[in-house]
């Protein structure tokens, strides 16, 4: 499979990117727990259907120590017993923000009053934008197509 066009080639795709990941630094650097952040990733690019960005962070995550049976069962978080209740109150969000015209009205108010009880305004903050910045680099590797498999973890670092 190849990509419809050369994102990594493109000079204006650089600069997006360059700012894209600019505003995931400033996520990365918040207080918002590593491990969620990563769930996070990964979940919506499973409900997005971005194979690119599930070999990244699955493969970063692992990398960090997440355990294989968590990266398994975060498709079925509501099921498993292996998530705190932060987590999954971060995957609650991040599936509802996701799928945002899904819903008539956007986010429900109790879930984001439940992500609020886990988490204060400037991780709430760093939340709501990293499911707002997987969500457009997700869309952009959908929409071009873009392979996935090879990823090596720290690629892009």
């Amino acid at each position: 499979m190849n990509a419809r066009l050369n994102m990594f080639a493109s000079p204006m795709a650089a600069k997006l990117i360059k700012h894209f990941n600019s505003a995931g630094k400033v996520v990365s650097d918040s207080t918002l727990p590593a491990a969620t952040q990563e769930l996070v990733k990964i979940r919506a690019s499973q409900i997005n259907g971005c194979g690119f960005c599930l070999d990244m962070h699955t493969k970063e995550a692992a990398l960090a120590g997440e355990t294989a049976q968590r990266l398994h069962m975060i498709a079925g978080w509501r099921e498993a017993t292996l998530f705190t209740e932060a987590e999954r109150a971060a995957l609650e969000l991040t599936e509802q923000g996701t799928r945002i015209a899904d819903a008539a009205g956007g986010v429900p108010d109790e879930v984001w009053a439940n992500a609020a009880k886990h988490y204060d305004e400037e991780q709430l903050i760093a939340l709501m934008s990293l499911i707002a910045i997987i969500n457009a680099y997700n869309r952009l590797n959908v929409i071009v197509q873009q392979p996935a498999g090879d990823y090596q973890p720290g690629q892009f670092a």
